[in-house]
């Protein structure tokens, strides 16, 4: 094992420069916000989505700042040569390869720690007996959500998303002056086609994302809740994409799959479970939002373009909206057979999606007649500017990228 460890953690032997990526800022002012506290950082998200890199570049930011590099482990859980070993295994070979007592305060950076059965319990030893900051990565919320149970008070939860509009376009090094703003929707659209995945951007090469999806379907989905028919499960994911932005009927994709009702719901937890899709309810009581249809939309649009080609644009900018809203308390609104895109309970908010088009009479009259603080309506790339209003920036910190779904534990400072 000890020399698997020295390969994955090159900066005990040398200085390592981390070479085409992008330094996600954001994620790395809140990694670095948080290295000063007790709690366990878990990051989660998307399959390849950047957090094995953020790590890495957390690693080489605690050596600038004057960390010892022996001091820091990185080891990739999900590795098979680590199968047969527990964390504290890895961590005891680790210690004893250096001479680091226990009372000496280590960095570990457990990449995929979901890989180690019951590693809930095995981070708790280690956070309650050794003197460590722990940063772990997992590409599944669903088994994230027992840290709740098991890590209650010690542990935040931070979920890593694609890039945004705005990041794309600084990491192209595109700069649009105000007079030049008409180039914003060109833009946009290369954008939709490129989507947000770190290195997708970075390489463009055309079967990296059918590459990813495949991944997630038969490591995440199909592996994992031992289906037996993986051309169904990408029917149904097919059929997911489709129908992005609507509001989804399960019954209708069990009647097209041929499929129960209650393997169609769990097909679609499973999806959402692994960040693929989010889910939307509607605003109303407590029945109309549990009887009620969930909107779809997809968590990257690179994905959805990949799948569906470049139809309705209108689609893909009422979708990055919602990605871009997410983190608040947010609905769809539905009455009397209209539907109004985005409510967001926070600040009383009702948000339209109009791309280059305009409302009909009955949805005008149910956007004027909601009794909400303000109402927006977005039509065009260039105001995509307003919503920057609903990000939740605190202290230069964005919290709404720690994830309360899956069970923060602690209000933050």
């Amino acid at each position: 094992m000890k020399d698997v460890l020295f390969q994955y953690n090159p900066w005990w032997e040398q200085n390592v420069i981390l070479k085409d990526i992008i330094p996600r800022k954001k994620y790395m002012d809140i990694l670095k916000f948080n290295l000063t506290n007790e709690q366990i950082i878990f990051l989660t998200g998307l399959r390849r989505i950047g957090k094995t890199t953020l790590l890495k570049l957390l690693a080489q930011e605690l050596i600038r700042e004057g960390i010892p590099a022996k001091n820091i482990l990185y080891v990739s859980l999900d590795d098979y040569i680590f199968k047969k070993y527990t964390i504290l295994e890895i961590l005891n070979e680790y210690r004893k390869t250096h001479k680091l007592p226990i009372e000496k305060k280590v960095y570990l950076l457990f990449d995929e720690v979901i890989y180690k059965k019951d590693f809930h319990q095995q981070l708790k030893n280690i956070f309650d007996r050794q003197n460590t900051k722990i940063f772990a990565t997992s590409s599944s919320s669903i088994k994230l959500k027992d840290t709740k149970a098991f890590l209650t008070g010690r542990s935040y939860i931070i979920e890593v998303n694609p890039l945004t509009f705005e990041e794309y376009l600084d990491f192209k090094n595109i700069v649009i002056l105000q007079r030049d703003r008409e180039l914003l929707e060109p833009y946009f659209i290369d954008f939709i086609q490129s989507g947000g995945i770190p290195y997708n951007v970075l390489k463009n090469e055309r079967d990296y994302i059918t590459g990813l999806i495949d991944d997630i379907i038969y490591k995440d989905i199909i592996a994992e809740h031992g289906i037996k028919n993986p051309l169904m499960i990408k029917d149904y994911f097919l059929l997911l994409m489709e129908r992005s932005g609507e509001q989804l009927s399960i019954n209708k994709i069990a009647n097209i799959l041929k499929i129960s009702v209650d393997s169609s719901k769990k097909y679609l937890s499973y999806f959402n479970d692994t960040f693929l899709i989010h889910l939307l309810s509607r605003h109303g009581k407590t029945n109309e939002k549990i009887l009620s249809p969930k909107k779809i939309y997809c968590s990257d649009l690179g994905i959805k373009f990949n799948f569906t080609g470049l139809r309705d644009l209108g689609s893909y900018f009422e979708n990055y909206i919602y990605l871009k809203l997410r983190h608040n308390d947010i609905y769809y609104l539905y009455e009397d057979g209209m539907e109004i895109d985005f409510y967001i309970k926070n600040t009383n908010s009702l948000i339209e999606s109009k791309f280059n088009s305009k409302m009909n009479e009955k949805q005008k009259q149910l956007f004027e007649s909601f009794k909400a603080k303000e109402r927006l309506v977005i039509d065009s790339v260039e105001n995509l500017k307003i919503l920057k209003k609903f990000e939740r920036i605190e202290n230069g910190i964005d919290k709404g990228l720690y994830n309360n779904q899956l069970g923060q534990t602690k209000p933050l400072s």
